[in-house]
């Protein structure tokens, strides 16, 4: 009976379920389970909504896949990459950029000067101020002239404007040089064109030098890659490429140059004295782009900064002097020591080899012993 209890009631269950949702008292025993494990820590979500229509698959996003949805969970934006170069310093005025400034060609500025001056002297003919002389040389008739009044003295005004205006506007523009325009503090154009212009006379202008030019230092403290001081001066080819910024944005261009190659130099480790060519260009490479870089938002471009003259720091130049001596000495005792020891093992072979003599150990080291000391005596050192 024992046995058969178990399946009997296994049986009864399987054959008259009943709700899940009916209470525990009502039919005297537990519904059966729809889940039949015995732990069961999650139920998926889609089987309370088993009657609603299976929900049509929505293509995520790539930012969006792998992260809890529902939670008000936003993807995050990617941080830019640091490349860990450093910016460059902006300029003090970013609309401080070069730009053409509206000139006429010089034969305007010399047309309107002449209309000026003709009309000062119809002016003249006109009050009959002219002397007889100047009527003779200019073939004009004579003209009794209604005299100085107030239309004559306008004309006067006027026309003297037009050639005072036209002449005063007239420029040379050399090639290499240019102007940089201005009116009441404000930047008005740069005029790089060469010949005979014409600008505006209330306009101020300065001269700009634009062609290739060289800088160079006095003795700038340094380093080198063992933190040695050093005293280095150095070449900077350059020139103005931005003339607002250059000559609007700072004063004093080799000022300024010296300060970016001494900011350079504190960072850049320089070719000690003696060292090879190929670190000293590295050093000029770095020079230069680190100079460019810090010039470039001045209006000024440098193509070069190499160092000329590299020497020790004079509280320490004694001293490595001294150690370069003895490593010189040493290098030359190793050489001198090497070529003694080739010449004492080939005269021990030869000897031995050609059958002229026969030695035993005590008699090879004694044999080895003194042609050392014959070599290194001929050679001037001791033994």
């Amino acid at each position: 009976m024992s046995t058969t209890a178990p399946h009997t009631h296994e049986s009864e269950s399987e054959e008259q379920p009943e709700d899940a949702s009916a209470p525990l008292g009502t039919t005297g025993h537990r519904p059966p389970r729809l889940i039949h494990n015995e732990v069961t820590t999650e139920i998926p979500v889609h089987l309370l909504f088993r009657d609603d229509p299976a929900p049509e698959p929505v293509p995520l996003k790539p930012a969006v896949v792998g992260r809890r949805q529902g939670t008000g969970e936003q993807p995050r934006l990617a941080r830019p990459v640091r490349t860990g170069r450093s910016r460059p310093v902006p300029p003090a005025d970013p609309e401080l950029v070069e730009r053409p400034a509206r000139v006429l060609p010089g034969a305007a500025g010399v047309c309107a000067g002449l209309g000026g001056a003709a009309g000062c002297l119809a002016t003249s003919w006109w009050a009959g101020v002219l002397p007889p002389l100047a009527l003779e040389s200019l073939r004009l008739p004579s003209y009794a002239g209604a005299a100085l009044g107030p239309a004559q003295w306008a004309a006067y005004a006027g026309a003297g404007a037009v050639g005072l205006f036209g002449f005063a506007g007239l420029a040379r523009g050399r090639t290499g040089r240019a102007w940089v325009l201005g009116m009441f503090g404000r930047y008005r154009g740069t005029v790089r064109r060469t010949g005979l212009l014409w600008m505006n006379p209330l306009l101020r202008r300065r001269r700009a030098d634009v062609r290739l030019r060289h800088w160079r230092s006095e003795a700038i403290p340094a380093a080198d890659a063992s933190g040695v001081a050093l005293r280095v001066a150095v070449l900077v080819v350059w020139r103005v490429r931005d003339t607002a910024r250059a000559l609007l944005g700072i004063e004093d261009h080799e000022g300024y140059l010296r300060e970016c190659v001494e900011a350079a130099l504190a960072r850049v480790p320089v070719e000690a004295p003696g060292g090879t060519r190929a670190g000293a260009d590295a050093s000029a490479e770095v020079l230069t782009r680190l100079v460019a870089g810090d010039a470039a938002p001045a209006g000024l471009e440098v193509f070069s900064v190499r160092p000329l003259r590299v020497e020790y720091a004079p509280e320490v130049a004694a001293a490595m002097h001294r150690r370069r001596i003895a490593a010189l000495d040493a290098q030359q005792r190793a050489t001198m020591l090497s070529s003694v020891v080739d010449s004492v093992e080939d005269t021990v072979t030869r000897l031995t080899v050609r059958g002229l003599v026969e030695l035993d150990d005590y008699e090879r080291k004694a044999l080895v012993r003194d042609l050392t000391v014959a070599f290194c005596s001929g050679r001037g050192e001791p033994a």
